[in-house]
């Protein structure tokens, strides 16, 4: 099976519970996104791999438009659910590939993602097209797991995160957003970075993780170095904290890069 079919497979088993999941419903950064829209002339929003929709909630009510984008047909459908529910009626849906936009040139003014990218097969292909659609000028703001600088760290995630789900491609570290950003012709900066904690029952059951892969990463946890288990800040059930950072950034004159 193709990486963005297992995705939206994975996903889209899944989709209610990450309507209703706390680390997704809840934050300081969908506050954040819904200052960065309410400081903008009523822009047009694109919610790019929108899952349940919370950025495009976040964003909606002081938007012209917002269309919340993912590849899985079944979460669009608990977004346009949860949007009627909540009276939000300027957000509509679209299901796509990331990598491949069905929009037309300068389409936004906003660009949001939250906590999707560490699913996409080619983020660098992805923020080339987001720089196509955004207008001059528009703004782009990524929310996402990031993987820490030292390898020992870096692996043990990507290793714990691969195990609990299989449509997992990559948490970046910030120097690599920074670099695949910049690729892509945007001005940015880290606006913010902060610890998540992940509830191990709930992270896993969101997922429906196979009982032997729950066993692999319990394992894992159990084997790892005490200075790795010190950094996840590793508690008696197995529940931990990883990193996530938002990222500001706007497209930069053509000159730049």
């Amino acid at each position: 099976m193709q990486q963005q079919s297992y995705v939206a497979q994975q996903f889209g088993n899944t989709a209610s519970s990450y309507l209703s999941s706390s680390v997704h419903a809840q934050g300081a950064d969908l506050a954040a996104l819904h200052a960065i829209a309410q400081g903008m002339p009523a822009p047009r929003v694109l919610d790019l791999g929108c899952g349940a929709g919370h950025a495009s909630f976040a964003v909606a009510p002081a938007a012209q438009s917002v269309v919340a984008y993912d590849l899985s047909a079944q979460m669009l459908d608990v977004v346009a659910a949860a949007s009627r529910e909540r009276g939000l009626r300027n957000i509509g849906t679209r299901q796509g590939d990331v990598g491949k936009l069905p929009f037309a040139d300068a389409s936004f003014e906003l660009v949001v993602t939250r906590f999707s990218a560490h699913h996409w097969p080619d983020v660098q292909a992805a923020l080339h097209e987001v720089r196509r659609v955004l207008c001059a000028g528009g703004r782009l703001v990524v929310i996402d797991i990031v993987a820490p600088q030292a390898a020992l760290f870096d692996s043990t995630l990507q290793a714990v995160e691969l195990l609990r789900d299989g449509s997992h491609v990559r948490d970046y570290r910030v120097c690599e957003w920074g670099a695949k950003l910049g690729n892509a012709g945007f001005a940015h900066q880290l606006s913010r970075q902060w610890k998540l904690r992940m509830q191990f029952g709930e992270w896993v059951a969101r997922m429906r993780t196979p009982e032997l892969r729950v066993q692999a990463i319990r394992s894992l946890f159990d084997t790892a170095p005490d200075e790795a288990r010190a950094y996840f800040s590793v508690q008696e059930d197995y529940s931990f904290d990883i990193d996530a950072a938002m990222f500001d950034a706007v497209c930069a004159p053509q000159e730049i890069y």
